[in-house]
């Protein structure tokens, strides 16, 4: 096992475990396909297998890994299937998040959404790390979810937000400049027609930002 993983703070806490995992993958640390194994996870991390099997069966509700009777454990590939299905789902999801918090934000929930941007552009201006530029992104997006008020749909975005960030850091490293030329554009956009846009433009730039993200991917798998 490749990665370095920090001793969970509390033993036995499964939702701990997975932050953790969760966290070098996203770090690296295990890359799609990678094998997980329950010992040695147990041993890096400092809790009892059982918690690591409860841990992992969260990062499995969430489809950032695969867990398989005879095959084990290991993350999720990023195939042109997955990735179709993944933001064809996130598309219909975030369409239906922006247009309900149209009508639904508070004012407080928009500056909150203004106020992520302008992080974007400050960190986008100091030249953050790509990593750090994604977490923001990932942010925003959460936000409209909760301003959407809609909880039904905050738990299907959740099923699928790690899949996101997974197959996002993928596309940001196959085109990360790409990626920062667009970023605060684009949020920036989204914030303005979430506080007071046409609900038909707002839909369609809701879809379209995500439709950028599937394509920019796909051109690398089918490259």
């Amino acid at each position: 096992m490749s990665a370095s993983l920090p001793k969970v703070p509390r033993r036995g806490l499964a939702r701990e475990t997975a932050d953790l995992i969760r966290s070098a993958i996203f770090a690296g640390g295990f890359a799609p396909g990678a094998p997980l194994r329950e010992v040695e996870l147990a041993a890096a991390l400092g809790v009892s297998r059982g918690s690591v099997r409860e841990g992992l069966a969260l990062l499995d509700n969430e489809g950032l890994i695969h867990r398989g009777w005879h095959r084990g454990t290991s993350v999720i590939e990023i195939t042109a299937h997955d990735v179709e299905d993944v933001y064809a789902l996130r598309a219909a999801l975030d369409r239906l998040a922006a247009v309900t918090a149209r009508r639904t934000a508070t004012a407080d929930q928009l500056t909150e959404l203004d106020e992520l941007v302008d992080r974007m552009a400050e960190e986008s201006a100091a030249d953050a790390p790509d990593a750090r530029l994604l977490a923001l992104d990932i942010t925003f997006h959460d936000h409209i979810y909760t301003a959407a008020g809609n909880q039904r749909l905050s738990r299907a975005w959740e099923a699928v937000r790690s899949q996101v960030h997974l197959f996002q850091l993928r596309r940001i490293a196959i085109g990360g400049n790409h990626y920062r030329d667009q970023l605060v554009a684009e949020h920036r956009e989204l914030a303005a027609l979430i506080r007071s846009g046409n609900l038909q433009t707002l839909a369609r730039r809701a879809e379209e930002h995500v439709d950028a993200a599937r394509r920019s991917l796909l051109a690398d798998l089918q490259g």
